[in-house]
């Protein structure tokens, strides 16, 4: 692979250099395409595994109407284009299902007429579909896959598809009204993580409703967020029912106690006479001078609206895929826009907010501050009082395992970035919004360098976790299973890891077989091809593992990812000269070269 020296081009030439790379691109993905669909057909179902357990098994790929194949061939494409199982499997798939589901829509790619990726496009969004109908749609959309943007060419499939299978699409939409359940989204790159909920209607109204009057109370206790801020915290009061519950008493008695105490107000010249109220929300208005008003909700809530679910993603999940972006589906409720509950300035740095809120915002009456600070001080004694009198309340009565990873130096500079298990990167900054109300458990540090072993094949705890600390991705080629080091995880990987001798156990063969330099996390389908697919593992040095497939391609693992090794011998062991191939070409022992396609004229 050499890169083109673009130095002393004008901008014809750059230009002209471009086009020859994009169509070098769509023959490249031509090639690609083809090779996926070979190595189908040269792989079809296999024969049955002799009763071994993990043997490997035939699967259809890509939609009803596709042939079997053998999975372990998919996998060994997949790395050697580097893909991991899931991935690959997803792409054969896809690429088979073009030529037999789609055969117009791959006949335009195959003439030059439509790009290969677009096309594959078409076919993920039909995967569901019967072969049938999916024929219906490739005679639909086969011509327009490159005259039509993206965006329109989707919505054009969707209409297709209805028309297609009505009773597939009906059927589709009555399973995703009954999916229940809620996710954990990724986190973001400033420690932000979504949670995402499905349920009955009735039950997200009754929820939103006590997140909304727990938000009110906060705001009545003097915290000076705005109100989208304080309902995340208090979905966060929610882990602790026995607080929230003390919250809401406390502050409708707070409510009360203001009402009681309040003034009669004096109707002015022309202006209506104030009111009193019991709710803590217009309480909360009286004091920041401020009136709660119903508004229309603004753009990014109606973005947030419109964004898929995960059950309307037009393509199945890898099982690899450590997690899934998806978008909320609860709709804001009224008085969300900001400005009607603006934010009011931030308090000193380094000074966090306590779970009540800060003292209160200055008012132009002194007495009614006073009266105003002097029932917060009564709330809060209150508060304190009951959980003397009653230790067991605010207690969680689940416990939630969190293993955070920090090194010593971040922890002695006070700033720099620690790791969630689960979860991915936080700063540090952010720990005491995480751990702050927890009970923090110090574990002692693990020397990785440190080689740990026993006699027995069955692995202790303390090997267990020094080996997933030292490897936190599963090794296998291109793999993306996240290790875990406790049983009582509670991360959103939704696959796990096994840990499995690299160098296979012997009953009855040397001491110390089951150690930390002889175990690496694998993913199940992974250790199925090191059992029953001639796939090898073995350890390079200390920090490299190295793979060999069934065709003798190695790959090399290690802290930095997986690395390919060129392939120096071909498969008889003889020494080759690489002979290049011309671009846009497949060079296939004793055969010629498939010939590039020309470009088509416009139409």
């Amino acid at each position: 692979m050499f890169a083109t020296d673009f130095t002393g081009c004008d901008a014809a030439q750059t230009l002209a250099a471009a086009s020859a790379a994009y169509e070098q691109q769509r023959q490249s993905e031509l090639n690609l395409i083809l090779a996926a669909q070979h190595q189908a057909d040269l792989h079809p179902a296999p024969g049955r595994s002799h009763g071994r357990p993990g043997g490997e098994q035939a699967r259809v790929y890509g939609g009803d109407g596709n042939p079997e194949i053998a999975e372990f061939a998919v996998a060994e494409f997949g790395v050697v284009i580097g893909r991991s199982p899931g991935s690959a499997a997803r792409f054969v798939g896809q690429c088979v299902a073009l030529r037999h589901r789609f055969p117009a829509t791959w006949e335009r790619v195959k003439s030059g007429h439509a790009t290969g990726w677009r096309a594959l496009q078409v076919v993920q969004e039909c995967v569901e579909l019967s072969a049938e109908a999916a024929a219906i749609v490739d005679r639909r959309v086969a011509d327009l896959v490159d005259s039509v943007t993206l965006a329109q060419l989707q919505k054009i499939i969707k209409a297709a598809s209805w028309r297609a299978d009505p009773e597939a699409v009906d059927a589709k939409a009555k399973a995703s009204a009954k999916e229940r359940g809620v996710w954990v989204g990724r986190t973001d790159e400033h420690g932000s993580t979504k949670l995402y909920l499905k349920a009955a209607t009735g039950d997200v109204i009754q929820l939103y409703a006590t997140i909304t009057q727990l938000a009110e109370a906060l705001a009545a206790l003097g915290d000076t967020g705005t109100i989208d801020q304080r309902r995340a915290k208090a979905a966060g009061l929610l882990s602790d029912p026995a607080l929230a519950a003390d919250l809401l008493t406390a502050t409708q008695h707070l409510a009360t106690t203001k009402a009681a105490t309040k003034q009669p107000a004096t109707q002015s010249a022309g202006g209506p006479a104030a009111t009193q109220t019991d709710d803590p929300a217009a309480a909360a208005s009286e004091d920041t001078g401020q009136q709660d008003a119903v508004a229309e909700p603004g753009l990014d809530d109606e973005a947030d609206r419109d964004t898929p679910h995960p059950d309307t993603l037009g393509h199945p999940l890898d099982h690899d895929d450590p997690a899934t972006t998806v978008a909320a589906v609860v709709a804001p409720g009224a008085g969300d826009d900001n400005s009607v509950d603006p934010a009011r300035p931030d308090r000193p740095p380094g000074q966090r907010p306590s779970l009540l809120g800060s003292s209160p915002v200055p008012v132009d009456d002194p007495a009614r501050a006073g009266r105003d600070t002097a029932a917060r001080l009564e709330l809060r004694r209150k508060i304190d009082a009951t959980r003397q009198s009653h230790p067991e309340r605010g207690r969680r009565i689940y416990q939630t395992v969190v293993n955070l990873h920090i090194t010593d130096e971040t922890l002695l500079a006070g700033k720099g970035t620690a790791r969630v298990e689960g979860y991915g990167p936080v700063y540090t900054d952010r720990l005491e919004e995480l751990l702050g109300h927890h009970r923090i458990v110090l574990r002692p540090v693990i020397d990785l360098n440190t080689a740990l072993s026993v006699h027995a094949y069955e692995i202790p705890n303390r090997i267990s976790a020094h080996v997933n600390l030292r490897y936190p991705i599963e090794q296998f080629p291109y793999g993306a299973t996240e290790t875990r080091t406790t049983p009582n995880y509670t991360g959103t990987g939704r696959a796990s890891t096994d840990l499995d001798h690299i160098e296979p156990y012997r009953a009855g063969g040397p001491a110390n077989q089951t150690s930390t330099d002889n175990l690496a996390p694998q993913g199940r389908f992974g250790h199925r091809l090191k059992t029953h697919d001639d796939w090898r593992l073995r350890r390079i040095d200390n920090y490299t593992l190295e793979w060999t497939t069934k065709h003798g391609y190695k790959f090399h693992l290690d802290h930095t990812g997986t690395h390919p090794i060129p392939k120096d011998r071909d498969h008889d062991g003889r020494n080759r000269l690489r002979t290049r191939t011309p671009a846009g070409a497949i060079r296939c022992p004793g055969r010629t070269p498939l010939p590039r396609p020309s470009r088509p004229a416009p139409h």
